[in-house]
């Protein structure tokens, strides 16, 4: 649960499907998220806390029926958790602030983007458009994209 939140006001700050994913570690089923098919320039902040977890820049479609990413938009904004659940060895990724589940980082990347594939449900992210950067919390990353 982020500590800036009771259960109660999460609850209704998020959609049923945002709190499942976020709080819950639950997950979306494949190819239905939002943000699996969704190709703008932007950032992609975490859906309870804002904080800035990825960019567009570094999105790419792995066919595995949730957004990927070759890697973060700074380095140490997620928090790595071992995953033992249903019988799978993985590596679970939170964020670093609201403690959000985000989804799975593996190493069958792109091998030229560093290997990595950062599986990330599309319910625990909150798109941020480029055009909207600029005068905001979120000005410094505008520079991605120039």
């Amino acid at each position: 649960m982020c500590p800036k939140y009771t259960e109660k006001e999460l609850r209704q700050k998020l959609t049923p499907m945002q709190y499942h994913v976020t709080q819950e570690a639950g997950t979306e089923k494949p190819f239905t998220g939002e943000y699996d098919d969704f190709y703008e320039e932007g950032i992609y902040v975490d859906v309870v806390s804002g904080e800035p977890l990825f960019s567009s820049q570094d999105k790419y479609d792995a066919g595995c029926g949730w957004p990927a990413f070759s890697q973060t938009i700074e380095q140490r904004v997620l928090r790595e958790v071992r995953d033992q659940s249903f019988g799978m060895e993985r590596i679970e990724v939170r964020s670093k602030e609201a403690d959000s589940h985000l989804g799975h980082v593996f190493t069958d990347g792109p091998k030229e983007l560093g290997g990595l594939r950062y599986c990330i449900n599309s319910a625990a992210l909150h798109f941020i458009p480029k055009d909207q950067l600029a005068h905001s919390k979120y000005e410094k990353y505008l520079s991605l994209f120039i």
